[in-house]
């Protein structure tokens, strides 16, 4: 993969292109820049999660849990499944797993 590079002959369709792109970029980094969403998407990666579950996996209250889950379904990371009166949650596509396994090989990865 080659990163875009800013040049003084880009069209105009071409700089509009990347602004919406960068665009995109930014709600998604500001979607997962929270801890408690991080963690959920976290989660989520193993297979779909019940609210109930997630709250026991986090350790958090059910609002703060369902606030997070809002917001990554907002952003359109997560999508949700009711079964009767519960609530499941799973990946809506591959993009916070690839998300997720950069951020491990960035700060957790091998010190080396």
């Amino acid at each position: 993969m080659t990163l875009p590079v800013l040049s003084n002959d880009m069209s105009e369709a071409e700089l509009d292109r990347m602004v919406e792109k960068a665009n995109a970029a930014s709600a998604f980094l500001k979607a997962i820049s929270h801890e408690g969403r991080l963690m959920i998407l976290c989660h989520l990666v193993s297979g779909e999660k019940s609210v109930t579950e997630l709250e026991e996996l986090l350790s958090a209250r059910q609002a703060a849990v369902s606030q997070q889950l809002s917001r990554l379904r907002l952003e359109g990371l997560v999508l949700p499944r009711r079964e009767g009166k519960t609530i499941y949650y799973r990946l809506a596509d591959d993009k916070p797993r690839k998300m997720l396994e950069c951020v491990y090989d960035l700060f957790c990865g091998d010190d080396d």
